[in-house]
């Protein structure tokens, strides 16, 4: 991530502040990635309920007020977990975006200190950094820091870093929002879970929303909308990351190739229609016609019979 505009004196990131995120003693690496102002090219595509969770989460940010007034507090904490490429990170950056918050990541990769005494001393600096800026502090990949403490195969000093980790998580302040993030919510010490305020599962996404998030990544382009059920269908099971990079390797090629995106996605479908089960076929062969191909071409694309494909028709 970059950091954009930090120079300008109504930025919570001023130049000030950013030169004093901690650098780790044998690297100097800085110890957090952080962004402002956070941008999206696309509104991000959720299940009803994960977008309701987030909703609330920046509602009670907006109105805070209200909830001072009731003796009560807004969210400070929430753990995200789910499969990668489902949405965890871009719902990170989509709260900070909506709240006009720096979002600050913790760098793993600059955290795990060589020295491993050190790692502690890590952790814990940049977290007492991050609770002085008003932000959303992100710690993804959150497994690799809060592994079970029972896990035989950890040293003692990465169970001692837990225990750093569930002091901070305790202290956290109301006025920033800590979001942690993993795909493996199984290597999570059971203490962790009780420490976090909100907790959002976030699912695969269904044939609906791959096909509405792959319309955002088209854009503009009307001819290639009207192949996106069809290229939903091709790309079920991906998760929206792996329904993103298709996406724009077509368009890639498409540019490359001086073609219309159309014919880069038609290529996508027909790469990947025989692997899908018969039924699912069948059912992409009658969708392929209703975009203009023939009988004999979504036979020849899908596999299935066009003594199939006619009774799938006329249902």
């Amino acid at each position: 991530m970059i950091l954009r505009d930090a120079s300008k004196s109504s930025s919570p990131l001023r130049g000030a502040v950013v030169d004093a995120i901690p650098v780790d003693l044998d690297s100097r690496l800085q110890l957090a990635r952080p962004e402002y102002p956070v941008f999206l090219d696309t509104e991000p595509v959720w299940s009803p309920e994960v977008r309701e969770r987030l909703d609330q989460i920046v509602s009670e940010r907006e109105r805070e007020s209200e909830l001072v007034q009731a003796a009560l507090q807004a969210t400070k904490s929430a753990l995200f977990t789910g499969a990668p490429g489902v949405g965890k990170t871009l719902a990170a950056r989509w709260i900070a975006q909506r709240l006009n918050r720096p979002l600050i990541t913790l760098d793993l990769a600059a955290v795990m200190s060589s020295f491993l005494g050190r790692t502690g001393n890590n952790v814990r600096n940049v977290l007492d950094y991050a609770k002085g800026v008003e932000c959303v502090f992100l710690l993804d990949e959150f497994d690799a820091v809060a592994k079970r403490r029972d896990d035989a195969v950890e040293v003692g000093e990465l169970k001692r870093l837990v225990t750093v980790l569930l002091q901070e998580i305790d202290d956290w302040p109301s006025s920033g929002l800590l979001v942690a993030a993993t795909n493996h919510p199984e290597l999570l010490d059971p203490a962790v879970w009780r420490r976090f305020e909100v907790i959002i599962k976030f699912p695969m996404p269904n044939e609906d929303q791959i096909r509405e998030s792959i319309q955002r990544y088209i854009g503009n382009d009307e001819e290639s909308k009207g192949w996106s059920p069809i290229v939903a269908k091709a790309l079920a099971g991906m998760s929206f990351a792996e329904a993103e990079r298709e996406i724009l390797r077509a368009k890639r090629r498409a540019v490359m190739q001086h073609e219309p995106l159309v014919s880069q996605l038609q290529n996508i479908v027909h790469d990947r229609v025989r692997d899908l089960p018969r039924d699912e076929r069948a059912q992409l062969a009658v969708d392929l016609m209703a975009v203009g191909l023939s009988q004999r071409e979504s036979h020849e694309w899908t596999g299935v019979s066009r003594d199939t494909i006619r009774k799938a028709v006329s249902r």
